[in-house]
């Protein structure tokens, strides 16, 4: 039997094939497009801000805008520092795809130095890519012009106009004042990053450092559209910074003045302390420096120069200088004296030009060669008799003299509202045992009590100390800002002098007996400061001073003319004026300068004019 043959094409199988097919094509098809229009329900309903957030960021950026610094005026209303202007040339990091090449193409249109570059590649390495860094600060005109019209070849570098800050006074005020520099790494650290973001510069010494936090302010912000290339479009929002507070200063610029010209081309300090607020009226260290010069950084040759100069410019003198305070520390040794009971102020000894103590061969000598005959209390001050005082030193002793004279201020610290104050040095049994493991000695005690050896003050304590002395045992901390003032509401708040442990008072003719010497000082016949009472109209107590600088053999006499001016000895003045209504607490030490009396005492006469009287010009007295 034969079979049928096998059919090579099946329609009806093909069809339904096909049909299946398409069938599950459509499904999937259908599935798909489910599969879509879900993802684009989720993402364009579901997930919309926070896509919408994303897109947003992609051309807003938000950038930090720097506070205005707080201004800082005298107590009269003269700036002595204040904000400029000034147009700076900022590179964004990220925006610079070589470095190198950019910044060659900038020293080409202007000059950048090895200085800029450095402090340039430091901070580079310090800043966020996204943050501007200054390459140059203060740019003219031309340079600004030249910059911007290549500026369609320079990515990333802009030119930004800013407040620089500026000191009109210059060296007058640079100890007090101080000034602001460029944010060291260390700064960085120890600051709050955040709120610094856009300011590149920070206090570095005096009031500027000691206030920082007030004269800051507070970072603001704004929200900024950019394009491709970084350029801000628009500014979408934006939240202001607040302002730094402004400072009122206790200084008043024309004593200030009136000390500098006073000190000429001689090295020194002087402080002036007002008793009854505990006000630094004055604060002078000599020489001073630009302080301009540090504000957008010196340069490595300028600061060199400064550090070798051999007057050393930038040393603090009046915060700082240690020096023996000599014989003005005579009238705290005697009132140590009378409120102890050591001594009375009708006891007297005789000064044969020397003194010696019992079993020891050495003279401890008087600064008059041939003595100061029979001495009490007045005129051992008035004429600065060292037997005298090397005699009550001995009767005290040490340890009492110490104690007392610590009380006062001697070997402490005064509190003043500036960073950097160095210690004094009022020495004593135990101090000497514990610093240089010694005994110490009887004649230590003789030197010690006018004020050579180891007793050490800065001209600040010497000046408190006066004040305290002035107000009758009650002291004040010194405080250089007088106000602090809030720019938004004009509002001042002032900054008060905190009350030191006042001294105890066993008898206020005791004070006063010291008082009516120290007057007696400028305005008596006899008195070492004598000469700067011509023609003046209020009375001042005063104390004259000497400090050695280089040991006199024993029976060697002391030529000044022969030493070299650096050996010579310092010149120190201290007192108070209007005596019986104190307005003013000054000290002075003239570095080198010889004669408390002829060099030292001239200086705090013309600030007090200056002050008490308010005679601008501080007429020169001889």
């Amino acid at each position: 039997m034969r079979r049928k043959p096998h059919l090579l094409k099946d329609p009806i199988q093909e069809r339904h094939l096909f049909r299946t097919r398409a069938i599950v094509a459509g499904v999937v098809a259908v599935l798909l497009l489910l599969l879509l229009a879900m993802r684009m329900a989720f993402l364009q309903v579901t997930s919309h801000s926070h896509f919408t957030t994303l897109s947003h960021n992609n051309r807003v950026s938000i950038q930090p805008i720097a506070p205005i610094r707080g201004l800082i005026f005298d107590r009269n209303g003269v700036v002595l520092a204040e904000n400029l202007p000034a147009f700076s040339l900022e590179i964004v990091p990220e925006r610079v795809d070589d470095m190198d090449a950019t910044l060659a193409a900038v020293s080409t249109l202007i000059e950048v130095s090895q200085d800029d570059r450095d402090r340039f590649r430091e901070e580079l390495k310090r800043r966020r890519r996204f943050e501007e860094i200054p390459l140059r600060f203060r740019l003219t005109d031309e340079e600004v012009a030249a910059v911007a019209v290549n500026r369609h070849r320079l990515p990333g570098v802009e030119i930004k106009s800013r407040l620089a800050r500026h000191y009109p006074m210059g060296p007058l005020t640079s100890h007090v004042v101080g000034y602001v520099g460029r944010i060291s790494e260390d700064e960085l650290n120890a600051i709050d990053a955040s709120n610094y973001s856009a300011t590149n510069h920070i206090g570095k010494v005096g009031v500027e450092r000691s206030y920082e936090e007030v004269l800051h302010g507070t970072v603001g912000y704004q929200q900024v559209e950019t394009n491709a290339r970084g350029r801000i479009l628009r500014v979408l929002e934006r939240t202001l910074p607040t302002p730094g507070k402004n400072l009122w200063l206790n200084i008043d610029v024309h004593a200030q003045r009136a000390a500098a010209e006073a000190f000429g081309e001689e090295r020194g300090a002087l402080v002036a302390v007002d008793p009854r607020d505990g006000g630094v009226v004055a604060l002078v260290s000599m020489p001073g420096f630009d302080p301009n010069a540090f504000v957008n950084g010196i340069s490595t040759k300028e600061y060199r120069a400064l550090m070798n100069d051999p007057d050393q410019p930038l040393f603090n003198r009046a915060l700082r200088g240690r020096y023996p305070p000599g014989s003005t520390t005579k009238p705290f040794v005697g009132l140590a004296g009378l409120e102890s009971g050591t001594i009375r102020p009708e006891d007297r000894i005789f000064c044969p030009g020397w003194y010696q103590l019992k079993g020891d061969d050495h003279r401890y000598r008087d600064w008059k060669k041939h003595g100061h005959g029979w001495t009490d209390l007045n005129k051992g001050v008035v004429e600065s008799c060292d037997v005298f005082f090397y005699d009550l030193a001995h009767k005290l002793g040490i340890d009492a003299l110490s104690d007392y004279l610590m009380r006062f201020g001697f070997g402490e610290v005064t509190g003043i509202d500036i960073i950097g104050e160095s210690r004094g040095l009022m020495p004593s049994r135990e101090w000497k045992r514990r610093a240089l493991q010694q005994a110490w000695y009887p004649g230590e005690t003789l030197i010690a009590g006018i004020g050579q050896g180891f007793v050490l003050a800065t001209p600040l304590q010497l000046a408190a100390n006066t004040a305290t002395l002035a107000s009758h045992g009650r002291g004040l901390e010194p405080r250089v800002v007088r106000e602090i003032e809030d720019p938004l509401e004009s509002v001042r708040t002032p900054v008060v002098a905190t009350a030191r442990e006042p001294l105890p008072v066993h008898s206020e003719e005791n004070w006063q007996h010291i008082i009516d010497a120290m007057i007696e000082v400028v305005h008596g016949v006899r008195g070492t400061a004598r000469r700067i009472a011509a023609g003046i109209t209020y009375q001042v107590a005063g104390k004259t001073g000497t400090a050695q600088v280089v040991g006199i053999a024993q029976d060697a006499k002391y030529v000044e003319e022969e030493l070299e001016k650096r050996l010579r000895d310092h010149a120190l003045f201290l007192g108070f004026a209007p005596a019986d209504r104190p307005q003013l607490a000054v000290s002075v030490i003239v570095e080198n300068g010889g004669s408390g009396g002829a060099v030292a005492s001239p200086v705090a006469r013309r600030v007090m004019d200056a002050y008490i009287l308010g005679n601008r010009e501080a007429i020169t007295h001889e």
